[in-house]
């Protein structure tokens, strides 16, 4: 396969990242183009020891961290919907969460991207959330019957710099906490101790509400099928807390609610 038959399969997902990092349309095109550029005159800039996706990043990541101007905050108002979102977050730790939470890649190949490990990788996701939570902080309800994850749940949340407004082990509490207080995120885990149902818990909570939700558990297969509508975001158990991190700011950034692409997350 050509180079440029390599390019185009991943030509528009290269301009969604460049547009997120310059914060406009026009300024995430400019580097797109000079990488095509680059790629025209010189072939073995484009790294072949790696997966072409990750190579085509890092290709694009260089040429943006070449310009020192980047390395400043504050990328041009853009109308790409959560963009002026990233205006305020350090430049490193931006590509760091786009790669991961906008576009996709795994933490390997995100570091791989960024050419650094995977541990400074999960510090920079994590810095992002922190980061986004002092533009977007807000008051989450942890849905979990296990007590200890429900307490790392807690201080992960509020290390972000959000606020637990409670944690329900099933249906009826988590429906008592939400009517005390509205949250802006829901963290659910999907079997209850009393065998009642998160998803259940979440479908009433949201049913009039514009809320994100995150489902946590130890069974993802289940709801993964492709057979029925699934939720939008989840973590499978055990978890590493810096997914968590990065699926938070993720729901957060780009406020979808997590139901199915149906109408409701159902079981």
């Amino acid at each position: 396969m050509s180079t440029s038959q390599l390019v185009a399969q991943h030509l528009p997902f290269l301009r969604r990242y460049a547009r997120a990092l310059g914060g406009s349309q026009s300024a995430g095109d400019a580097y797109v183009t000079a990488m095509l550029e680059t790629l025209i005159a010189d072939p073995s800039t484009l790294d072949r020891g790696v997966d072409t996706r990750v190579a085509l990043y890092r290709l694009l990541t260089r040429l943006w961290d070449s310009v020192s101007i980047n390395a400043v905050s504050e990328p041009a108002a853009s109308t790409f919907h959560g963009e002026n979102r990233l205006g305020h977050i350090t430049p490193v730790v931006r590509q760091a969460f786009l790669l991961v939470s906008l576009e996709g890649f795994s933490e390997e190949d995100a570091a791989a991207v960024l050419e650094i490990d995977v541990p400074t990788l999960r510090h920079l996701v994590a810095d992002a959330g922190r980061e986004l939570a002092a533009e977007i902080a807000t008051d989450v309800l942890i849905i979990e019957d296990e007590p200890f994850i429900a307490l790392d749940l807690e201080g992960l949340v509020e290390g972000l710099g959000h606020r637990v407004t409670g944690i329900a082990r099933t249906h009826s509490e988590a429906v008592s906490l939400a009517r005390r207080k509205t949250p802006g995120l829901i963290l659910a885990d999907i079997q209850l101790a009393d065998g009642s149902s998160g998803l259940d818990a979440v479908n009433e909570l949201i049913s009039g509400v514009e809320v994100p939700v995150i489902f946590i558990t130890a069974y993802p297969e289940r709801f993964l099928t492709g057979v029925r509508p699934e939720p939008a975001f989840l973590i499978a158990k055990p978890f590493q807390p810096s997914t968590v991190a990065a699926v938070i700011s993720q729901a957060l950034f780009f406020e979808r609610k997590a139901r199915p692409r149906e109408q409701r997350a159902t079981a």
